[in-house]
């Protein structure tokens, strides 16, 4: 449930920002994902323990935000994709290391305490940016286009499952990799549907590609909320948090 939502996050975000920015001034869409961004956020640090509600609206919102985040220096300040992903790249590893610096571990299940939690979202935020410049560098730097680029993520995304059920890769590593891959495995499904066939897309819209995925993410979350399936009950021992 979690994989599944985190990827519907991704294309939901994606389509959600690029129809902002074209049905309304950027500058104006770029304040209301920011300030979109900032609410969710802080209703996910009011909560003393986990809800799935204000999780995902949080996931959602960084999706929304850190799209627009990625695009303002392609579109805005013409960075090509690949110093992007590159730039994005090296925040993340930056981010990775002051964490790992700073608390001994990376796994999600040891987050305990606010600067944890802020370590966390920090690192959402920079996979989000970071993989939406990535999916742009492959569908357009690199004319793969929108559905192929999706497909090569997804068989990307494969090696860390596979790593993990079969090879005893590292399980913290393995769910870092898989969660950076989802961000441009997402945004290029969400934009091969939205985008129109001069674009590589099926033209549906982004309007409409939001709000399909919206809908899926708000049932699966609703799911979860009535039927607590995703609530840890008891902590997990040491050697499975490292």
């Amino acid at each position: 449930m979690f994989w599944v939502i985190k990827a519907l996050s991704t294309a939901m975000g994606e389509a959600t920002s690029d129809f902002m920015v074209h049905t309304m001034a950027p500058a104006l869409a770029v304040v209301l994902g920011f300030v979109a961004f900032v609410v969710a956020l802080g209703l996910q640090f009011a909560q003393g323990r986990y809800r799935a509600w204000s999780y995902w609206l949080a996931v959602m919102m960084v999706g929304v935000f850190g799209t627009m985040a990625a695009d303002v220096l392609y579109v805005g300040l013409g960075v090509p994709h690949t110093e992007s992903t590159a730039l994005y790249a090296v925040i993340l590893a930056a981010v990775f290391v002051v964490w790992q610096v700073t608390e001994r571990t990376l796994s999600i299940h040891s987050i305990d305490s606010p600067r944890r939690e802020v370590f966390y979202w920090a690192a959402v935020c920079s996979t989000f940016a970071m993989g939406t410049a990535l999916g742009d560098l492959t569908a357009v730097t690199f004319n793969l286009g929108y559905l192929p680029s999706a497909a090569l993520f997804a068989g990307l995304i494969v090696l860390p499952a596979v790593g993990f059920r079969f090879l005893r890769w590292n399980g913290v590593a393995t769910f870092w990799m898989a969660y950076v891959l989802t961000r441009p495995l997402g945004a290029s499904v969400a934009d091969g549907l939205g985008k129109p066939a001069q674009a590589s897309g099926h033209g549906w819209g982004d309007g409409w590609v939001a709000f399909g995925f919206g809908v899926a993410i708000v049932a699966l979350v609703g799911y979860l909320v009535a039927t607590k399936a995703d609530v840890q009950c008891k902590p997990l021992g040491e050697d499975q948090r490292r």
